[in-house]
């Protein structure tokens, strides 16, 4: 399929609405005639979906984010003009559970090319206590073309969506935290890319291919230096790095749920109180995108340092890193710091 075939009449006129200048100064038939016109108009949910489209397509992609930087990606609330923007796109990329409002969006909005990231992994359940080992998961691609196979799997997997992750029946979807999946999820992203647009097919390949090398890179970066630390626990007010933990050996001590919102309860501060002790933890890690009051609290309480450790769900000038490989290198410093990896 042609991508010229993909963009709707009304695609450039939306462009111009949404101020996607990469679209807005061709017409239809400037796309015909090989103009800017010819990338594929792609919406992604929020930064690790961003950050996949863009290393992936490339050139012939223009990416538009639903989620500006430095917008908390589980409140996301949509504007009619975004709404409309997805309708409008030739490929959608989303992690289903994440975000409520995206999720219905997309499901209303009759886009062809819409892939579902939760379909190109296994998701697990997380709650705030996660013991880590590595399951050695193989990644399932159940996306194609369409991106509407393989919704079924991802039911089974995840029957909670919105704030709910983590709690009973509902599944984590923090899975771009985990190198290995998130290269699984590169990997479906460029088969999907080149069966929506088989004209650059190949170069979709060769992007994927060199993202996942660098992601197999991070992996083992992770696996050394994470290898001897003197506590295998750490602290953090949002629960985002239950499949960080498992693949690594690690245990995450959550302070709330997966919601990095959601306020402790008083029996659970001293929970943690107990297994700082316990597990000799130094650290309480809070994110750049939500409040430190409650990790600054609990130190003092307990005596422990604080520190960033970032979920990724968005890149700002606060970000300890420009991109994603970098901010992920920086997490890991942070952690091997506060576990006293050698």
């Amino acid at each position: 399929m042609n991508v010229r075939r993909l963009i709707p009449t009304t695609a450039v006129a939306g462009a111009v609405v949404l101020g996607l200048t990469a679209l807005s100064a061709c017409s239809t038939s400037d796309a015909a005639d090989g103009g800017n016109g010819d990338q594929l108009k792609v919406t992604a949910s929020f930064y690790p979906m961003q950050f996949l489209a863009e290393r992936i397509g490339g050139e012939h992609v223009a990416v538009t984010s639903l989620t500006k930087p430095g917008v908390e990606p589980h409140d996301l609330e949509l504007t009619p003009r975004q709404i409309g923007s997805i309708s409008e796109s030739d490929y959608v990329l989303y992690l289903k559970g994440i975000q409520p409002a995206v999720d219905d969006a997309i499901k209303q909005s009759g886009v062809q090319n819409t892939v579902d990231a939760a379909t190109l992994t296994t998701l697990e359940n997380h709650g705030s206590e996660v013991s880590g080992h590595d399951h050695g998961h193989e990644g399932e691609e159940h996306a194609d073309e369409h991106g509407h196979e393989g919704e079924e799997a991802h039911e089974e997997h995840s029957e909670g969506d919105g704030h709910n992750h983590g709690e009973e029946g509902g599944a984590d979807p923090h899975i771009w935290l985990d190198p290995v999946k998130y290269a699984e999820v590169a990997k479906g992203v460029g088969k999907s890319l080149e069966k929506a647009d088989p004209d650059h097919a190949a170069d979709y390949k060769k992007n994927t291919d060199a993202l996942v090398a660098e992601l197999g890179e991070l992996n083992t970066a992770y696996a050394t230096g994470l290898k001897n630390p003197a506590t295998k626990t750490f602290i953090t007010t949002h629960s985002a790095f239950g499949y960080l933990a498992e693949r690594y050996g690690l245990t995450q001590q959550g302070i709330a749920g997966i919601d990095p919102e959601a306020e402790p309860s008083p029996a659970r501060i001293q929970e943690i109180h107990t297994i700082a002790e316990k597990e000799k933890a130094t650290t309480v890690f809070f994110e750049t995108l939500a409040s430190d009051r409650t990790a600054k609290t609990l130190a003092k309480d307990t005596g422990l340092k604080t520190g960033v450790l970032d979920p990724l769900e968005g890149i700002t000038d606060k970000s300890q890193g420009a991109d994603y490989i970098e901010v992920m290198e920086s997490n890991l410093a942070a952690l091997q710091k506060a576990l006293g990896a050698k």
